[in-house]
């Protein structure tokens, strides 16, 4: 069987500000298990660097946290998303539309289109 890839560098950022817009607070297990059942279970989050972003998002004023009990009543902490996390998200969904705009250019150009 195949091993998943892992979340490429660069969107791990926006898969999670966009899973807390979309599905509100979540802990971070449930924030990973969501972008993997989002991918179709494609891809995979590596726990090791979800938690480092969590911390970073969290420092920048993205995210937010606080305790709570998770699914099966165990301690956990939960994150939300900020006013400076919806804006953030905003541009980052820009800058990846865009991005994926100009790659598309690519896969769709013709030797015979080139000036």
């Amino acid at each position: 069987m195949k091993e998943k890839p892992d979340v490429m560098q660069g969107t791990l950022t926006l898969m999670v500000l966009k899973t807390l817009d979309a599905l509100g607070p979540q802990h971070g297990w449930g924030i990973a298990r969501r972008i993997e059942q989002i991918s179709g279970d494609l891809l995979a989050v590596n726990q090791g660097t979800l938690y480092p972003l969590l911390l970073k998002l969290e420092h920048e004023g993205s995210i937010a946290s606080g305790f709570g009990a998770s699914q099966n009543n165990r301690r956990a902490r939960f994150y939300r998303l900020t006013a400076a996390g919806r804006k953030q998200l905003q541009a980052e969904t820009r800058d990846w539309e865009q991005t994926a705009a100009i790659i598309a250019r690519f896969f769709q150009v013709k030797a015979e289109d080139l000036p």
